[in-house]
């Protein structure tokens, strides 16, 4: 049954539906899952859902259109991103926006993507010992991610190297790209190595295992790389930031209505 033109019904909690990229790979979703079971052990009582912009359903709007129907009149919806970039500035913003046509009573507070935060740090330190890396004067750190058209989300990724650079004894620690930008992590651990590095740890600053995390495995260990981290996925720092966030979109005055 639709849930156009129903009313909002009472609800004991705001929905909190976090809105992941999504991808072709099941691994990635089975790692968001995962996040998100995570999330919800640290507040059982509440109503979390998960959905994805492309490949996985349901659909960021499918998942808006449902709670609307259950008579949600509120929802926190939480891009569920490293870095503010097209995703959260333009796709997401367009699926908001046709909700708010088909469900006008559906108030939508919008969060803040993951990242920056200080959480992410410490997931990063996390998945790089946890491969093998450690943190000494002889040991580059690249941090990789899947690089975007937006300068300003790389541009975030490079200050996450170098706050890391500042909180653990690295030689150094650069960005990479696996697409869209330069240096790719090829790249950034051939350069690592040219400048003296006699080791060269690789942390993938991606949310979910899939193409691009593969891609960075590859380059990097192509190109010598000691160790390789595994993405983020339900790291126990990501959960703190999801409820966070959730919180802080609540007490804002703003919401798209």
């Amino acid at each position: 049954m639709s849930g156009r033109g129903r009313a909002p019904g009472r609800r004991s909690s705001v929905p909190l539906l976090a809105v992941a990229h999504g991808s072709r790979d099941p691994r990635s979703a089975a790692a968001v899952e995962a996040l998100f079971d995570r999330v919800r052990e640290l507040r059982p009582d509440a109503d979390v859902r998960v959905s994805y912009l492309d490949h996985t359903a349901p659909s960021a709007q499918d998942a808006l259109a449902s709670l609307a129907a259950e008579g949600a009149g509120e929802v926190v919806v939480l891009p569920t991103l490293l870095t503010a970039a097209y995703h959260s500035k333009v796709d997401l913003p367009k699926v908001l926006e046709r909700a708010r046509t088909d469900e006008p009573w559906l108030r939508v507070r919008y969060a803040d993507t993951l990242g920056p935060h200080e959480g992410l740090l410490a997931a990063v330190e996390r998945r790089s010992a946890e491969a093998g890396a450690v943190a000494d004067g002889d040991t580059a750190l690249v941090v990789a991610s899947a690089g975007s058209s937006d300068p300003e989300a790389n541009a975030t990724v490079a200050a996450v190297a170098g706050e890391l650079a500042a909180r653990g004894p690295w030689r150094e620690a650069t960005a990479a790209f696996a697409s869209a930008s330069r240096p790719t992590p090829g790249e950034a651990v051939a350069a690592a190595y040219a400048r003296g590095a006699r080791r060269v740890a690789v942390a993938t600053y991606l949310l979910a295992p899939g193409f691009f995390a593969d891609r960075v495995r590859e380059q990097a260990l192509a190109a010598g790389a000691t160790v390789v981290s595994e993405a983020l996925g339900a790291a126990p720092e990501l959960a703190g930031i999801v409820w966070e966030r959730y919180d802080a979109a609540l007490a804002a005055r703003h919401a798209l209505v």
